[in-house]
């Protein structure tokens, strides 16, 4: 139970790589606060893990998001683990891309990580041991085309991750970023059967084309982010700061 005594608060925590993410923190013994848009995806997973909070949030609205930091203090007191998980994706060429596109993906994958790290810095950078984990994107490391918001809000995720890291060296905290590569998710289906939708081929044909993107020729897995995030949160990984680790089977960047 290298964890017990922390309190971590997971966004994006009822799907895929949150409620990994979530179970990763748990089964170390750290009591979990879950955030996010949809209460049942939350209480599924919340009823596995014990004491787990759940505590729905839209975390690009500032407000809501300091409301629901007060609960999780309430309940589990101060904050010591952020893992800033919540993401979505729109996909469109350059030239068709709209403003609202663009501000609906910064809202989500950039200005939240501001909303809910500025929200527990002050927890943090006063704990023994605590971390920021972003969870980025390939995307935040190179371009992908037709996804220029996206590329372009997950490189400021990194960027941000990296800011806070330079802050954070005189405590005893750190903020790092972990960058998946094409994972098993809602947002690969939900790509699948657009890419369907538009191209007209076949599921498999589509996902194939997502898998060639890792040298091992797979998508990569939840828990093997989860895995990284656990690791980044350990007592002995202080060390590691202001980084963006990429978990993608050797996509070259």
């Amino acid at each position: 139970m290298r964890l017990a005594g922390h309190h971590a608060i997971v966004t994006g925590g009822g799907t895929g790589i949150g409620a990994a993410i979530a179970r990763a923190l748990a089964a170390e013994g750290a009591k979990l606060t879950l955030v996010g848009r949809r209460r049942d995806k939350l209480e599924a997973v919340a009823g596995s893990l014990g004491e787990a909070l759940i505590a729905p949030a839209d975390v690009t609205d500032r407000a809501a998001v300091d409301a629901c930091f007060d609960l999780a203090r309430q309940t589990h007191g101060p904050i010591t683990i952020l893992v800033n998980n919540a993401g979505a994706v729109e996909n469109a060429p350059f030239a068709r891309a709209t403003a609202e596109s663009w501000r609906a993906m910064m809202s989500v994958n950039l200005d939240a990580v501001f909303h809910c790290s500025q929200a527990a810095f002050g927890d943090i950078s006063a704990a023994a041991n605590g971390r920021i984990v972003t969870i980025a994107s390939t995307a935040g490391l190179k371009g992908y085309n037709y996804s220029s918001a996206y590329v372009a809000a997950k490189h400021g995720a990194v960027g941000l991750m990296r800011a806070l890291a330079v802050e954070l060296a005189g405590t005893h905290a750190t903020a790092n970023a972990v960058c998946p590569g094409f994972t098993e998710t809602e947002i690969i289906t939900e790509a699948v059967a657009a890419l369907q939708g538009r191209t007209g081929r076949s599921a498999a044909e589509v996902r194939a084309r997502f898998e060639s993107f890792n040298p091992q020729g797979r998508l990569v897995t939840p828990e093997e982010v989860a895995s990284a995030v656990l690791w980044l949160c350990l007592p002995e990984s202080r060390s590691m700061n202001g980084q963006a680790i990429a978990v993608a089977g050797g996509e070259v960047m």
